[in-house]
């Protein structure tokens, strides 16, 4: 045979007469389209289990809810911001900027709160150790911007800190860095 003087259908019908040639033919084409259709499926099931939307593509309420409260956790995440806030405000006071130690003071307040709604069993030692009382009187001493009475509202704060940890059984939080320097 001379493939130089045949076309490509031509060398084909040539090669592959009659049904053989269709049967491979259709045979391939029904195995890629197989495939593409499972594929297809898989991709469909799997955008919708690894979909940025958890939330709102969430298969019911009750799964969204769950996901929702998986993820805010427990108190464990409020009190690493109030850990956060508690450094800047050692820190504003260092630099004797009080209006920043007080915006983080007041920021605290809001994250024990937001907290106890996830764990409201650690409420009657927050307002007892620290919300009711020793919140204002710390407050009040970081706006007197005088150095002196924002360092012993400071010392207040780490004693009402350390305190609450201890009604909680956690005395362990005490023992790092955050309090054993200052």
């Amino acid at each position: 045979m001379n493939y130089k003087t045949r076309s490509d259908g031509d060398v084909l019908k040539t090669h592959f007469k009659g049904g053989l040639f269709t049967s491979l033919l259709m045979t391939g084409l029904f195995v890629v389209a197989a495939q593409g259709v499972s594929g297809i499926a898989v991709a469909a099931e799997e955008s919708t289990h690894q979909s940025k939307h958890w939330i709102t593509e969430a298969p019911s309420d009750s799964v969204k809810d769950q996901r929702i409260e998986k993820y805010l956790r427990g108190f464990d995440q409020p009190m690493w911001e109030v850990g956060e806030r508690y450094g800047s405000i050692v820190q504003a006071i260092k630099d004797q900027n009080f209006d920043l130690a007080a915006y983080h003071w007041d920021k605290i307040k809001v994250t024990i709160e937001n907290g106890l709604m996830k764990r409201p069993a650690r409420r009657q030692n927050a307002e007892a150790i620290l919300l009711n009382n020793t919140w204002a009187e710390v407050k009040n001493d970081f706006t007197s911007k005088d150095l002196t009475k924002a360092k012993q509202g400071l010392v207040k704060a780490k004693a009402a800190c350390m305190a609450c940890h201890a009604a909680e059984n956690v005395t362990f939080i005490n023992n790092q860095p955050l309090f054993t320097r200052q």
